[in-house]
């Protein structure tokens, strides 16, 4: 389980790593921006209230206010929306895993870009999901909070990632026999995985390096199956 930590620890200065990196961050940054500056220009040059009249500073205000939200939810939002983008490109990483550490594979089949669509909208779905309800029980954990934090988040991307890699070589219906056999290790993988979630700018490597661990894993289990 480490190993394959490891391993794809040690890949991470790969040409083809930093560019999936890159251009998920690039698109996600784009996006979150994107929509603060939409916000801002729809808000009007002035409003005008009951008995004040014309108030011009209060759109400024709102303005600030929405720009100091945009920054905050950011922070909340940046790890999945930039799973989203980055889920478009992993193939670059689960072949340059393959092509480093597997040599000799047959090319795997390919996932239409229908399907990757449908499965990254879907995870990310689920991830904010489950974690605006996980919020309330964060809150009334306190100290317990990141390991519930973890374990939450450790199976949502052990899940999502081991069946991302498993697809490209069994099929979904392979992939999903394959997981449930090895639900303990890949809950684990994933945790380690959540671990850097809680760690700011080291969370936005989480995609990158969890399909690279998660496509070691799967050969190893696969290999005993």
């Amino acid at each position: 389980m480490f190993d394959d930590f490891f391993k794809a620890l040690g890949q991470m200065g790969d040409p083809k790593f930093r560019s999936v990196l890159l251009r998920g961050i690039g698109l996600t940054v784009l996006l979150l921006a994107g929509v603060t500056w939409g916000v801002q220009f729809l808000l009007p040059d002035s409003i005008s209230l009951p008995w004040f009249g014309e108030i011009v500073w209060l759109s400024t205000l709102l303005s600030g206010f929405i720009l100091v939200a945009m920054i905050g939810l950011s922070v909340i939002l940046m790890v999945p929306v930039a799973s989203l983008f980055t889920g478009f490109f992993l193939d670059q990483v689960m072949d340059a895993v393959e092509t480093k550490h597997y040599p000799g594979l047959e090319p795997a089949n390919s996932v239409s870009f229908g399907e990757t669509l449908i499965d990254a909208l879907g995870f990310l779905g689920v991830l904010v999901v489950v974690n605006l309800l996980a919020l309330i029980v964060y809150l009334l954990s306190t100290l317990a909070a990141p390991l519930v934090f973890w374990a939450v988040n450790g199976m949502l991307l052990g899940r999502e990632y081991f069946q991302m890699v498993a697809m490209r070589r069994l099929g979904r219906a392979g992939a999903k026999q394959l997981r449930a056999r090895n639900r303990g290790q890949i809950w684990f993988a994933g945790a380690l995985m959540a671990i850097p979630l809680t760690v700011p700018i080291l969370n936005l490597v989480i995609p990158v390096l969890g399909v690279a661990t998660f496509t070691h894993l799967f050969h190893r289990v696969n290999a005993k199956n």
